[in-house]
């Protein structure tokens, strides 16, 4: 029997997938390739470093012992180059420090964001290892119990250090709230987990405020807005965007009393609806969209004034549930055109928190509530770096220099003022 003839078996818990050892192979080398090119950057950056006898300073020392990183498409084996600096002498000696493949990283960021994930769908910390099995690779190393219990446990101490970080130099022109609820292992009662996201001056979103709350309450909101301003967060937003959770704006009027008040649409759309008979609702809905995307308030106006006319008889919940927040739902005309699509919802944080509802139905038999509050931190912390810019950025700085916008519009008051 010749070599040739064998056939090798594939074992219990292993996978054999050419295209995935195609992919994997790729990216071995591709990662092997960048990090070269970085190298060859340092080198050239420092290459007119001279020892005083003329040799090259910073020179390539070989490379650091082979490491596994594991990644989307399994273990990926690599070898990080050294670059020494033979100036003995110097008073700050030259590193070099990888981008690409930082000291003791293990894991990609991508399975960074997959473990929590897993953990919240009911995934439990002696499965995930098996659950990635056929992505990574037999015992899918890297991934034991031992690691994730770590890893859940580190992820709580980022939670603790970031709910005390320093907010004295941050500054956020609007602020989106909401509370989301989630309902885990032992309790009878789902409980709230109270999110702030703010825009900065530069227009990008960042998580503000996260933390456990009962419901949605005034203490709760009150007490998550005093923590904040304990911080340093003394510049008071522009607008705040939320739904019609009272306690909410009872606890900004306290503690951020300047802050204008804008109610979110398709919150209140919702709500407006469901006191309607089905068959009118789709009609209903086509009316309430004509509010809200009127050019100019006085448009708007118009339209709410014809809504309530036409179902105040039969429908009187419905309207009353509309006119009762009529100046909160047209506040965004006071603010640039540009970030109306931004500020008329709460949008930002719904999108968000979708995937996050889904996973989390799953929760409650196997994810306690001090486990699952630091694995959604995680799973948001990780959507943050792909929330969507505010349009307009240019507009923003006017807000916080207090131009007046009138239907969306830089106002021509602005002009006198400063005549």
């Amino acid at each position: 029997m010749t070599d040739d003839s064998v056939i090798p078996l594939v074992q219990p818990g292993e996978f054999q997938d050419a295209l995935t050892e195609v992919l994997r192979s790729g990216a071995q080398q591709l990662l092997r390739a960048a990090i070269e090119s970085e190298v060859m950057s340092v080198l050239s950056l420092y290459s007119d470093l001279k020892l005083p006898d003329g040799r090259q300073r910073v020179v390539r020392h070989g490379h650091l012992p082979e490491r596994q990183v594991q990644t989307g498409v399994g273990p990926v084996t690599v070898s990080k180059p050294r670059i020494r600096d033979r100036d003995e002498n110097a008073e700050e000696k030259i590193h070099y420090h990888s981008n690409l493949l930082p000291n003791y990283l293990r894991r990609s960021t991508s399975l960074d964001e997959l473990i929590p994930a897993l953990y919240l769908r009911g995934v439990s910390t002696n499965d995930v290892q098996q659950a990635l099995s056929a992505l990574l690779g037999v015992d899918a190393p890297n991934l034991s119990p031992d690691v994730i219990r770590g890893l859940v446990k580190s992820w709580r101490s980022l939670w603790e250090e970031w709910k005390t970080r320093d907010l004295s130099a941050r500054n956020y022109v609007y602020m989106w709230a909401d509370g989301i609820y989630l309902k885990a292992r032992g309790e009878r009662e789902s409980r709230c987990i109270l999110v702030l996201i703010g825009a900065t001056p530069e227009g990008k979103k960042e998580l503000i405020g996260f933390d456990d709350g009962y419901r949605e309450d005034t203490q709760s909101w009150r007490e998550l807005l005093l923590a904040l301003k304990a911080r340093g967060l003394q510049i008071e937003p522009k607008l705040a965007v939320g739904d019609g959770a009272l306690g909410f704006w009872a606890a900004l009027r306290e503690v951020f009393g300047t802050t204008k008040a804008q109610r979110c649409w398709v919150h209140k759309t919702m709500n407006v609806l469901s006191k309607m008979p089905k068959s009118l609702q789709a009609k209903a809905k086509k009316d309430l969209q004509d509010i809200w995307m009127a050019e100019n308030r006085a448009d708007a106006e118009t339209a709410f004034d014809l809504f309530i006319e036409k179902f105040e008889v039969k429908y009187p919940k419905a309207t009353q549930c509309l006119a009762k927040d009529r100046i909160e739902l047209l506040a965004f005309y006071d603010f640039p055109a540009e970030h109306w699509g931004h500020i008329r919802t709460t949008n930002p944080i719904e999108s968000t928190f979708a995937t996050v509802r889904h996973r989390t139905r799953q929760t409650k038999n196997c994810l306690s509530r001090d486990t699952a509050m630091p694995m959604v931190f995680m799973l948001i912390k990780a959507a943050e770096k792909r929330w969507q810019k505010l349009r307009g950025k240019n507009q923003l700085p006017k807000i916080i220099q207090g131009v007046i916008f009138t239907n969306g519009i830089e106002s021509d008051a602005n002009q006198n003022h400063a005549a």
